[in-house]
């Protein structure tokens, strides 16, 4: 007697789901983690701030995108929530009248943790790319380190890393460079490193 048959999750599945955790549906399956850590929370909410003035505003940068925190992406069947997502205006001139959006990003923003990298780094960058999500920054806020990827060719290429003390400066937000360290906020660049102590 055969396996039975794998039901793909739907959209109900997905709305059951209680509101303390962030679900999404990849490949079919309901996936599920907890909200974001505070550390998690404030690097997202800094560099959110880093990006709105120069290029959502126009204050100091050349404007023209549209940034979102946790938005629901509908991006086939596929169901996704970055931590972070940009839109050139031009690409999305009136606001959605869904709760969701089904226009791909031009750049995602993944932070990473314990529960998320597995799908961040696997699945969810396949979808990108199959979706023509231009770019991709993975940023891991416990190793202080930022990766950014553009979609070339259907394949994503490293434009660059950058690590604590570093300047992210990197595609498509190179014209405005900021101090990855900025990011941080837990952090008080002050304080002994643990190896000082």
């Amino acid at each position: 007697m055969g396996a039975p048959a794998h039901r793909p999750a739907t959209y109900a599945d997905l709305q059951a789901v209680p509101e303390h955790l962030v679900a999404e549906i990849i490949d079919g399956a309901l996936e599920t983690h907890p909200r974001p850590r505070p550390r998690h929370a404030v690097v997202a909410a800094e560099l959110t701030a880093e990006l709105v003035p120069p290029f959502g505003r126009g204050r100091g940068g050349p404007g023209g995108w549209i940034f979102m925190v946790e938005p629901e992406l509908h991006l086939g069947t596929q169901v996704v929530v970055p931590d972070i997502a940009g839109r050139r205006r031009s690409r999305l001139p009136t606001e959605p009248e869904t709760a969701f959006i089904e226009t791909p990003p031009d750049w995602v923003c993944e932070i990473l943790s314990p529960s998320t990298t597995r799908i961040d780094r696997g699945p969810k960058r396949r979808i990108y790319a199959e979706f023509g999500v231009g770019h991709l920054w993975l940023l891991d806020p416990t190793a202080g380190l930022l990766e950014s990827f553009t979609l070339t060719e259907g394949t994503w290429r490293l434009d660059g890393t950058v690590q604590r003390g570093e300047t992210v400066a990197l595609p498509p937000f190179d014209a405005v460079p900021f101090p990855l360290d900025d990011l941080f906020a837990f952090d008080d660049p002050a304080a002994p490193s643990p190896s000082e102590t």
